[in-house]
């Protein structure tokens, strides 16, 4: 039995929401027209549409990773050329994994979902030998390479893992590929990464089937999303963002709601 200690913030669904005004009644019947009109909406969402269920982020004003704390997300390169920053990783999201995969979706997912169920939405964006191994399996195998193996979290993290010391990660075990024992990596674009050129050009497609585009949860600072935002510029679609804080793309948008996602997209009729 692994004795794994950790800090917990499963019920506190606020902690990681930035501040943000009171709902304008004026900006909701903004973003009704705007819903009302589309015909094709695309929606693209990020991290952002997932901190009122209790998962952090890296940018949000006052509440982001970034302002919390000096830790920044591992890069591609980094994990690919290093055994030991593989180990970190493995320990950190074992540990952070129970927690993690327990949150629940939230009204703006809801609302999403419903809205993709009555047909409104055009497009819902989420951005070795190639043997997939589920999440949960995975995390039986560490429980049987580390049987005594214990560890204390200090804090949450985005990416479904937590933060630990360097004395806590040096004797955790790392499972390799059942199949061929090349090293393992979860299924997941890491920052320095590229995506892969048919997923752009798949989002890219989608963007020019659209007569409209709603940015919910992201500050599209990243170019994998930002790049879809020029697409649809270049296109002339009407772009709103919903997003507490500025984005990078403020300036091409004809409207921007600084509000909550839950507590904004379900006032909004689909049709």
């Amino acid at each position: 039995m692994v004795n794994i200690t950790r800090q917990s913030s499963h019920g506190s669904t606020g902690l990681f929401v930035p501040p943000s005004p009171p709902l304008d009644p004026e900006k909701v019947k903004e973003l009704q027209r705007f819903i009302t009109l589309s015909k094709r909406l695309l929606v693209m969402t990020g991290a952002g549409i997932s901190t009122e269920s209790g998962i952090p982020d890296y940018r949000s004003e006052k509440v982001g990773l970034y302002v919390r704390t000096d830790q920044r997300p591992i890069q591609h390169g980094d994990f690919i050329r290093s055994a030991p920053i593989r180990q970190r990783y493995w320990a950190r999201n074992f540990v952070g994994w129970p927690q993690f995969s327990s949150h629940q979706p939230n009204s703006a997912h809801w609302a999403l979902s419903n809205w993709e169920r009555l047909g409104k939405l055009h497009w819902v964006l989420c951005l070795g030998c190639g043997e997939q191994t589920p999440r949960g399996v995975l995390q039986e195998r560490f429980e049987v390479l580390n049987p005594t193996w214990s560890a204390e979290a200090h804090g949450l993290a985005p990416d479904g893992d937590v933060f630990l010391t360097e004395e806590q990660v040096q004797s955790f075990q790392v499972p390799s590929c059942a199949r061929c024992g090349g090293p393992l990596k979860p299924d997941v674009i890491f920052f320095g990464d590229t995506v892969n050129p048919d997923k752009v050009d798949f989002v890219h497609k989608r963007v020019k089937e659209a007569d409209s585009l709603l940015v919910v949860g992201s500050s599209l600072q990243v170019y994998s999303g930002y790049r879809f935002i020029l697409t649809a510029r270049e296109k002339k679609l009407p772009i709103a963002i919903l997003n507490i804080g500025p984005t990078r793309s403020d300036d091409l948008a004809c409207l921007k709601l600084d509000s909550r996602c839950g507590e904004l997209l379900p006032l909004i009729d689909p049709y």
